[in-house]
């Protein structure tokens, strides 16, 4: 079922940013610089946020360029970036062509770039060292900074570098080209260390790469790359991150060449630059959806010049060449994989994570390398693969050893998602694209199970394969991204994310989410929380007003309601959440709990929503609460 109340609530969004006024960003912001949603901000030109300064974007706030000028916002070394959207007000980039519907377009304006002090290899700047160097650096593709300027360039050697955050930022029709190798991605990030914060964000239609990292050790979560000219996810230069809840739908935006307009591989790996450097992509990644290209697709997955990835409990599917495509180098005269005694490429995929390299090696190389914790440098386990019918398409991974029965994989004969929709084939740049229109990606069939991602603060315990819970039908796209209001997706969300929670014993705070519908005569609601401490008991609270109390009486959590709070904790309202950490109820809206007495909901009332659950801090038992949840009702 389309969720309407999101797709309303961002329709709101857009409708108000129309109506307010319009600010032409001229200069570079040299001092600490708020953005609010009662404006939209038009890019000019480049504009970069310069070191000292800090640029904060509320919630709802529209970043729209004008079309074909190519303004573009880059920050830099030093400075820092918090876009703050949320569910139901994302901060959206895009240009002022876009009229709220999906259209055929890309390269009407730049495109963020985030620069940081994280360690890179790249071996194009003549006084750059093999061996890991603070004194590192690389100029950052698609920037034109002024002659002698180093506002361009990201590296150094701090890994836990913060450059900010970007949470619910939806970023739209972008990649405006500045010359030809000289490309703007949807999203670049440039030596960004794990100071730094990216969850829920999307690209949506861009002209070259959706999301490209160089080096660092920056982590994502939530992220949705859609439509893109080139490559999806493209990863260079050493980045030795995490990922978890990731999907790629392969597409089209232009009709121009592959790699400019149309897509080309849905996830580049390159090692360093050259191979033998350090130090070298190294990164764990749970819980992908990649969805290629059926008829006239490239790899789903490309490996280049030493890179070592995991991927864990992801579905990869309707790929139109191969699971497994070993590129050797990135064309660019590197050297490969196995150059000057680093390791083959068959080697990875049968190297423990623990293994280091004496070449080029750094002093303290463990700690350069702390993504993967356990299994082989190199692997794909615990996924599914569907409907992947090119005749190569596991010849590559079968050398590799993704097929052994060790490994979990299967090649199913069912869809590992509950629904997808495409038109009728297109010739775009030359190829033939069936470009998708509807998708419902709830996982099923082999989706449904898979052991759950290491507990390190970071990832989430999700026992099922591909980016979304099978739990109610949830999808973390709707309320805020294009997609959603593009009428892409499908999902049961309803209602709008606020206030904070705080990480449980898990290491990662509970998520509170709603789904069914916000019609009171339907009387269909659902609540979930999830990543809970696993087997804790717990209950859902309401109340018809928000509030805020930190940490209220020794808890660990935060408390978002106020006034008279009612609990769900009769009749078996009481919950346990299992070895996967979830909880859900079907709420009765003619009898929400309050203090005095239950009573009914009525049309045009808001209620407010929360988990309360038993979490162990520090070996005690305590309190923890879960983010809110809040319904307009109909």
């Amino acid at each position: 079922m389309k969720n309407i109340l999101s797709t309303l609530l961002i329709g709101a969004t857009a409708a108000a940013s129309a109506n307010a006024a319009e600010i032409f960003v001229t200069a570079d912001i040299a001092t600490s610089t708020t953005w609010t949603a009662d404006n939209t901000y038009n890019l000019q030109d480049q504009i970069y946020v310069l070191p000292g300064a800090t640029l904060t974007i509320e919630p709802g706030t529209r970043i729209a360029s004008t079309a074909g000028l190519g303004g573009s916002l880059a920050v830099t070394r030093g400075a820092q970036i918090f876009a703050l959207g949320e569910n139901g007000a994302p901060v959206v980039f895009t240009s002022t062509a876009d009229n709220g519907t999906w259209r055929e377009s890309a390269n009407e304006w730049g495109n963020l770039t985030i620069m940081g002090a994280g360690y890179v290899s790249e071996n194009a700047i003549p006084s750059n060292s093999a061996v890991p160097s603070a004194s590192n650096f690389a100029n950052m593709e698609g920037l034109q900074p002024p002659a002698g300027s180093s506002i361009g360039q990201y590296g150094g050697g701090n890994d836990d570098d913060d450059s900010g955050t970007l949470s619910f930022v939806s970023f739209r029709y972008g990649g405006r080209v500045i010359g030809l190798g000289n490309e703007l991605n949807g999203l670049s990030l440039g030596g960004i260390g794990r100071g730094t914060d990216i969850h829920h964000i999307e690209i949506m239609n861009n002209v070259d790469d959706g999301i490209e990292i160089w080096g660092g050790t920056v982590n994502l979560k939530y992220f949705s790359i859609w439509n893109i000219g080139d490559d999806s996810l493209d990863i260079d230069q050493g980045w030795r991150g995490k990922a978890q809840f990731g999907l790629i739908v392969q597409g089209y935006s232009l009709d121009a060449s592959q790699g400019s307009g149309v897509g080309d591989n849905a996830i580049e790996m390159d090692g360093a630059e050259d191979s033998d450097w350090q130090p070298v992509t190294t990164a764990s990644i749970y819980n992908m959806t990649v969805i290629g290209q059926p008829l006239d697709g490239d790899g789903l997955t490309a490996w280049r010049d030493g890179a070592r990835v995991q991927f864990r409990n992801s579905i990869f599917m309707d790929g139109g060449e191969t699971l497994v495509r070993p590129d050797g180098d990135d064309g660019d005269g590197a050297s490969g994989y196995g150059h000057n005694g680093t390791l083959s490429f068959a080697d990875v995929w049968t190297t423990p994570y623990t293994s280091l390299s004496s070449v080029n090696a750094p002093g303290g190389q463990a700690a350069f390398y702390q993504s993967q914790t356990s299994g082989n440098l190199s692997e794909i386990t615990n996924s599914v693969f569907f409907r992947n019918l090119a005749g190569n398409a596991y010849t590559e991974a079968t050398a590799r050893g993704v097929l052994d029965a060790s490994n979990n994989n299967v090649i199913a004969s069912a869809s590992p998602i509950a629904s997808i929709s495409r038109i009728a084939p297109v010739i775009r740049g030359g190829k033939q694209m069936i470009q998708v229109v509807g998708l419902d990606p709830t996982p099923t069939n082999d989706a449904l199970v898979a052991p759950e991602a290491p507990v390190d603060g970071f990832f989430s315990r999700a026992r099922y394969k591909g980016a979304f819970s099978p739990d109610t039908q949830n999808n973390w796209l709707a309320g805020w991204a294009a997609s959603a209001e593009f009428g892409f997706v499908d999902g049961d969300d309803i209602g709008v994310g606020y206030c904070t929670a705080n990480a449980n014993a898990t290491g990662v705070p509970a998520e509170m989410r709603a789904a069914g519908s916000t019609s009171v005569a339907a009387n269909n609601v659902t609540l979930e929380a999830s990543s809970l401490t696993p087997l804790a008991f717990g209950f859902f609270i309401v109340s018809d007003t928000q509030g805020f109390v930190m940490t209220p009486a020794g808890s660990a959590g935060n408390l978002c309601l106020s006034g008279a709070i009612g609990r769900y904790v009769g009749g078996g309202q009481i919950q346990q959440s299992g070895l996967q950490g979830v909880f859900s109820l079907g709420l009765d809206l003619t009898s929400i709990p309050q203090p005095l007495g239950p009573v009914a909901v009525a049309a045009g009332e808001t209620w407010n929503f929360q988990a309360w659950f038993r979490d162990i801090q520090g070996g005690a038992a305590v309190s923890n609460f879960s983010n809110a949840v809040s319904i307009t009702f109909n």
